[in-house]
């Protein structure tokens, strides 16, 4: 089945290959410069930091819905072993098997593909098996450090949890801005909440999986119009699930990831910084979110972390 033309309409008006140059494979993070980092560094007023990675568990998010994309599995490898001799000093190792997009993470722009084409048009067969991403890999992607602003779409609409059939809208992206009283700006990150980690904390992932809200097709306009650098959420699936559009999956990492050039971020736990944002009455902080630079990675685990 073919992408509709509502696609590809809007894929033309997002799609910013060549914009920072042919040979470019970090997209909007392009949009981050130095005097971006300083002005965000002056949101930071308490130092209160905030944690917004999950833990990493065998008992984590992902159901089996994805085949390959394994919880991680945490072995020990040397348990106080003296390897220099009795009596000298022991060292315990380990290793963890694992999705890269298992918890919560950053896809890549490699993510996806459609109509054979990656970012700036490359083809999607430069990633391979053996090599992964050629371009664009998630290596690519280090030094995330930014403004943050969320946009607490949930608490705007004065929702604890949006609910599964929940497209969120550009309406439902501007009301959460106008109660953070703050407009989002070239170079930002953008992290949207829709409440729906709370399913998962409460110990039920399957309820967090399906059915799910998320963004809207609509939404990469949005995004696109403000220069933002890069947007996570508090879901599985990042966009609503199952889509807006009959039998159209996927459309907004395609537009998001492949035409538009701009990160996702997936699995991030808001629930701690929406309060926190709540208490203080704003919502921009510093945010840290650099991404593990596994090299050819179509995504990777993060840990990000708020500082209000």
């Amino acid at each position: 089945m073919t992408l509709p033309p509502e696609f590809h309409d809007i894929a033309k008006r997002v799609n910013n290959w060549g914009r920072w140059g042919e040979d470019d494979e970090r997209g909007t993070l392009n949009l981050i410069t130095d005097a971006i980092v300083r002005d965000a560094a002056t949101t930071v007023r308490t130092g209160h930091r905030v944690p917004l990675a999950l833990p990493l568990q065998q008992d984590g998010v992902q159901t089996g819905m994805i085949p390959g994309r394994v919880n991680p599995l945490h072995t020990m490898v040397a348990l106080n072993h003296e390897m220099f001799g009795p009596g000298t000093v022991a060292t315990s190792d380990d290793a963890v098997t694992m999705g890269l997009q298992a918890a919560t993470h950053w896809d890549a722009l490699t993510h996806v593909s459609h109509s054979g084409r990656i970012y700036n048009g490359r083809p999607a067969d430069t990633i391979t098996a053996h090599g992964g991403a050629a371009f664009s890999g998630i290596d690519k992607s280090r030094g995330i450090v930014s403004r943050g602003v969320l946009l607490d779409v949930a608490r705007a609409r004065g929702e604890e949890v949006l609910a599964g059939g929940h497209a969120v809208t550009p309406d439902d992206l501007a009301a959460a801005e106008e109660l953070a009283g703050t407009r989002v700006r070239a170079g930002d990150i953008v992290l949207v909440r829709t409440g729906q980690m709370r399913r998962y904390l409460a110990g039920d992932k399957q309820a967090y999986a399906f059915p799910s809200p998320g963004l809207s097709v609509r939404t990469p306009e949005w995004f696109h119009a403000r220069d933002v650098a890069a947007v996570a959420n508090d879901t599985l699936t990042f966009e609503i699930f199952p889509p807006e559009i009959e039998n159209l999956w996927l459309p907004v990492h395609a537009l998001d990831l492949v035409e538009m050039g701009m990160l996702q971020g997936q699995n991030w736990n808001l629930e701690e910084l929406s309060e926190a944002c709540a208490e203080e009455s704003r919502y921009a902080f510093l945010l840290a979110a650099d991404p593990e630079p596994f090299v050819g990675g179509t995504g990777t685990p993060v840990a990000p972390v708020a500082v209000l």
